[in-house]
Formats: C-alpha cells, sequence, structure tokens
C-alpha cells in the first residue's frame, strides 16, 4: 500500500471514529477524537478561536478534552460552538454531548469567565 493510500484509510477510519463518538459520546472522547482528526493541535485552536474574537486558555481546551472538566457557563458553551465550527463537525454535535449541568460542590471541575471576557480554568 502507498504511503498516500495509508493516509486516506487513516483519515477515513479518524472520520468513523469522530462520527461515532459524536453520536454517542462521552464528550471528552469526542472532543479528543474530532481534534485528532482535524489535525490540530490545542494551540493553534486556540488561535483559531482569537481570530473570532474568542480567548480560551490552553488549560481550559486540555482540561475538555481529558474529561477533567467540561465547558458549561454560558462563556464557555459560546467558545464551544466556535470549537464545533473549527473542527468541521456538525453543529451542536459536541454541546448535545454534554447533558445537564454538573453539581459545583467540593471537588468540580468547570471554567470560568474572567471579568474581561477571557474563559480560563477553575483553580
Amino acid at each position: 500500500m502507498t504511503l498516500e493510500k495509508t493516509h486516506t484509510v487513516q483519515r477515513a477510519a479518524a472520520a468513523r471514529e469522530v462520527e461515532l463518538l459524536l453520536a454517542t459520546g462521552p464528550f471528552a472522547a469526542a472532543l479528543r477524537a474530532a481534534i485528532r482528526a482535524r489535525g490540530l493541535g490545542l494551540e493553534r485552536i486556540r488561535y483559531r478561536l482569537r481570530g473570532r474574537g474568542v480567548s480560551i486558555s490552553l488549560a481550559t481546551l486540555s482540561h475538555w478534552q481529558s474529561g477533567r472538566c467540561r465547558p458549561e457557563r454560558p462563556e464557555s458553551l459560546l467558545a464551544l460552538c466556535h470549537i464545533e465550527e473549527v473542527l468541521e463537525v456538525p453543529p451542536g454535535s459536541l454541546t448535545n454531548l454534554l447533558g445537564p449541568p454538573r453539581s459545583r460542590g467540593r471537588g468540580a471541575c468547570v471554567a470560568h469567565a474572567r471579568t474581561d471576557g477571557k474563559v480560563m480554568p477553575s483553580a
């Protein structure tokens, strides 16, 4: 098999994985697969979001894709809509995987918006 055919097969497998995860979840796995399939690093995604007027930290993106926390605040959900566009996944496909908000008690991790409009992870 040629290198070009190998890449085509790999891209098709990645697209199938993303499609399955967007349908079934969980959110973190679907986000991670979409990022991998698109071939963009977190810094590149952050750069593209910044070009759209959305400021988000690398730590927040990393936490979302690892499952450490997830977007819940309105500013974070807006950022997620832009991420769906950047990753070229159907609108709402990642957002729909979030389900109801989780409890915000001790140990909960959510992304917080700073007063300057930037989205940062909680400490």
